[in-house]
């Protein structure tokens, strides 16, 4: 089918110079031609319901006004990065709690809220159109969110609650976002991203018991490093004692070996004064009797 493209102010120009007698077919034939523009940002998939060309149209249709007469509508779809939220919350995207469940490796109920970022592929658009028949909204309600639910299921199962509520929560959203995004990629809808939007929900007498673990383990952490900080100042203690007697006895070893030693070290620390009294008998300081 040829697809039209217009400008609204041309053709009201257009008309204009008809005649009032050639505008009586084109009133006729209002009622049965309308024209629908597809937005910036998207692409228009057209689909015919009636006559030999019925179907879906495989070829995009870009930003621009399309005639879609009767039986015929355009569904856009965006191929600009979108979101969409999936929460308990009754103010956020939905009113309805749309959180999803799923369960531990020990079937343990827990849910979250998940939010998911995906774009269309313009090439693709009639693909993703002809698997679905509906619009972006329509998707995202219900194949996509279904597969999200059902990778989430899947993935959660291997794994349990305290894996799930703590170290490997992170690893648990991509398995499942890579679940989602392989499937839906032959059909053009390009899945992003999944992440938490919110923290997982678990049992309050759970939450409890993984709390209580938490903290007993981080004070056995806490004890072990005292303890070894306790053991680390000890053994520095011994070994600077250590240290310093053996200096002593190296040091004491060294004098009786060589006197002079001592001799030297009064020598440089003689302020030059010789002693005001000496007794009887007694020498000099520093001073070599000759024999």
């Amino acid at each position: 089918m040829i697809e039209f493209e217009f400008e609204p102010a041309r053709l009201r120009r257009r008309l204009l110079r008809l005649s009032p007698l050639a505008l009586i077919p084109l009133a006729a034939l209002v009622p049965m031609t309308s024209c629908t523009r597809v937005e910036p940002g998207h692409v228009g998939i057209r689909v015919n319901n009636f006559g030999s060309a019925a179907g879906v149209s495989d070829r995009a249709l870009g930003v621009g006004w399309y005639f879609t007469p009767v039986g015929s509508n355009i569904y856009e779809y965006p191929i600009y990065t979108s979101t969409y939220a999936w929460t308990a919350s009754s103010t956020e995207q939905s009113a309805t709690d749309e959180a999803f469940n799923f369960q531990d490796k020990n079937g343990l109920n827990l849910s979250a809220d998940v939010s998911v970022a995906y774009r269309v592929d313009p090439v693709h658009a009639p693909v993703l159109f002809q698997k679905y028949r509906t619009d972006m909204g329509g998707i995202v309600a219900g194949p996509l969110r279904n597969a999200v639910r059902s990778a989430l299921v899947e993935e959660a199962a291997k794994l349990g609650v305290e894996e799930i509520y703590g170290p490997r929560k992170g690893e648990l959203i991509r398995a499942a976002w890579k679940d989602v995004s392989r499937y839906f990629e032959p059909f053009g809808l390009h899945v992003e991203q999944l992440y938490w939007a919110s923290n997982i929900r678990v049992p309050q007498q759970v939450l409890a018991q993984i709390n209580n673990k938490i903290a007993n383990e981080q004070g056995a952490l806490a004890a072990q490093a005292n303890v070894a900080t306790v053991r680390a100042n000890a053994e520095a203690a011994i070994a600077e004692a250590e240290g310093k007697a053996k200096a002593s006895q190296i040091e004491g070893d060294a004098l009786r070996a060589n006197p002079e030693i001592l001799r030297q070290r009064a020598i440089e620390k003689w302020n030059g004064q010789l002693p005001t009294y000496l007794a009887g008998g007694a020498q000099l300081p520093f001073i070599v009797q000759k024999e």
